[in-house]
Parts: C-alpha cells; sequence; structure tokens
C-alpha cells in the first residue's frame, strides 16, 4: 500500500484515479480531442504507477513534479494547465 504525505501533514492512500483525472482535465483544457486526452491519461498513469512502485510512502510536492514531468513528455501546455490548477486551488 502507498501513502502520500499531504502539504498538511496527514497521509492518505495513493489513489490513481486522481492523477487520471487531473491530467485528463488538463489534456482536454489543453484542446486534446477525447480519446487522445484519455490515452495520454492512462499512460500518465502508468508511468507514475511504475515511479511510486517502490516507494512506501511519497511526499505530494514531489507526486506533483513526477505528474508534471509526465504530462509534460506528451504536451508542454497540458502541462502547464496542470501546474498552474494548483496554484488556483
Amino acid at each position: 500500500m502507498h501513502h502520500i504525505i499531504k502539504r498538511k501533514g496527514h497521509k492518505e492512500q495513493f489513489d490513481e484515479r486522481k492523477v487520471y483525472g487531473s491530467a485528463y482535465a488538463a489534456f482536454l483544457n489543453a484542446h486534446h480531442e477525447k480519446e487522445e486526452a484519455e490515452k495520454f491519461s492512462a499512460d500518465v498513469c502508468e508511468d507514475v504507477k511504475n515511479w511510486i512502485a517502490a516507494r512506501p510512502e511519497v511526499d505530494s510536492d514531489e507526486l506533483f513534479l513526477k505528474i508534471t514531468e509526465a504530462i509534460r513528455t506528451r504536451d508542454n501546455d497540458a502541462a502547464f494547465l496542470y501546474e498552474t490548477h494548483r496554484d488556483l486551488s
């Protein structure tokens, strides 16, 4: 079981659906077609799951950077949208 250490210090179980959902939203907002956004988001999820597999705990900031990096390998605009969305929330 993998845990994410959140910014306020509490732990939360890793949920790949959150990774997929946030990546999917970023790709859609970067004007990708639904099918392409779905594929890219699934690929991002796979990248993150492989990265997190060897880590029982990950800091949410580290996870954020890894997701951003995985999105950026597919689309710079989507990565920018993902990064700046965090600043708004």
